[in-house]
């Protein structure tokens, strides 16, 4: 606002007229100053250069697809979904007078590990508790297997257990998941056939998909189940198959005793590794009673570890694998090995390879099924591999 002119005064007094026009012009210019000191002037905009086009938006990387591994093998799913199926576990007899066995050759997992008597047992691990034939003998369960599994809360089959077994599945509320033929009705049959042959009774227990589809539907079993990863950190299925480093290795020996031994040769036509068992002083081919067909194997995995009698079980022999500890081991893939360290921290922890020279290294193994032998320092020195394995299994052996 301006502020109105004070009247000069003269001699004389001036027109009226001449005084206003001062005022005006005095006011106009007082504005015309704050108006020059309100804003800077504005800079004049660039024109646009004639040849430049509109920025496209970058294109969205895509998404990849999800990992759909198989839980067992790692190998990928055909119909490209993600596993979510309870892995299911059955024990089966080994011992010389029961085989052949049945449903062998379908696991996509199995374990062999030393039990009472110096006499071996396997546990066969499935995908698809829908889809398993015929398995058996199914024998009773053992602590030695089942700590292996206990992570993966897997279904467990087998007819009868240790007191031992029945202590682990009472503190860890297995229950639910645990199908022991003793005591469940229609887990198992027996095959009359055989007892016609002169089978012992307890070689005689076959369970199948079948049986084990209708317990899971009758007792509500809830057999959904995702696992964030395979039960082996696999080499990636879209990924080419690693070629292990320590050399050639076309057949190894397994000795659990020294009664029972497992012979794996590798087959350069078919890339497999295929089974056989020591009986009666020579080594016969492991086949499958349901199809004929040898046991074989992508992966071989053994892992040496103290393997003993139970303090208080010295009656019945009762054996302890160590697995808080780990130890040596060894990998076989391709007709070539490599030796590795394993371990398993506590029962809840999974298994675990890494690199044998003592880097904190994870081992991958290359995509397939396995045979993995939880086998006893106390036989390492009959370990017959390649010699540098052979050296490495001798200095386990002395060091434990």
């Amino acid at each position: 606002m301006c502020a109105p002119a004070h009247p000069r005064k003269t001699n004389g007094e001036e027109p009226t007229m001449k005084r206003l026009v001062s005022a005006v012009l005095a006011c106009a210019l007082t504005v015309g100053l704050f108006a020059g000191c309100g804003q800077a002037p504005s800079s004049p905009s660039t024109p646009a250069s004639a040849g430049s086009q509109p920025v496209a938006a970058p294109t969205p990387e895509p998404t990849p697809p999800p990992y759909t591994a198989e839980v067992l093998t790692g190998e990928k799913r055909e119909d490209g979904t993600v596993p979510n199926t309870r892995i299911t576990a059955i024990m089966v007899n080994n011992i010389a007078a029961c085989r052949p066995q049945r449903g062998l050759s379908d696991a996509k997992v199995l374990f062999e590990i030393r039990v009472e008597g110096g006499i071996s047992r396997f546990m066969a691990l499935y995908d698809d508790y829908k889809t398993i034939p015929t398995v058996g003998p199914v024998r009773s369960g053992r602590d030695q297997f089942f700590r292996l599994i206990l992570p993966y809360q897997a279904l467990f089959v087998h007819v009868g257990e240790s007191s031992v077994q029945e202590e682990f599945i009472e503190n860890y509320d297995y229950g639910d998941y645990n199908l022991d033929g003793k005591y469940v009705d229609n887990v198992v049959w027996r095959d009359q056939s055989r007892l016609n042959q002169g089978y012992s009774l307890e070689h005689t227990a076959y369970t199948s998909g079948e049986k084990i589809s209708a317990l899971v539907t009758s007792r509500g079993i809830d057999m959904n189940r995702t696992y964030n990863s395979p039960v082996f950190n696999f080499v990636n299925y879209d990924e080419p198959a690693r070629t292990l480093t320590g050399g050639e290795a076309n057949e190894v020996t397994v000795y659990h005793s020294q009664t029972y031994r497992t012979r794996l040769t590798y087959d350069s036509a078919s890339g497999k590794y295929l089974m056989s068992q020591y009986a009666g002083g020579s080594f016969t081919p492991t086949v499958d009673e349901n199809n004929n067909v040898q046991l074989n194997f992508d992966n071989v995995l053994v892992l040496f570890t103290d393997i003993h009698t139970y303090p208080g079980h010295e009656s019945t022999d009762l054996q302890y694998a160590e697995y808080n500890y780990g130890g040596v081991g060894y990998y076989y893939n391709g007709g070539r090995y490599e030796k590795i360290r394993w371990r398993k921290n506590n029962d809840m922890s999974v298994l675990e390879f890494l690199d044998g020279d003592g880097n904190e290294i994870p081992v991958q193994l290359n995509t397939g099924t396995t045979y993995v032998a939880v086998a006893p320092l106390s036989e390492a020195e009959k370990f017959e591999a390649p010699d540098e394995v052979q050296q490495a299994a001798d200095s386990a052996a002395q060091a434990g």
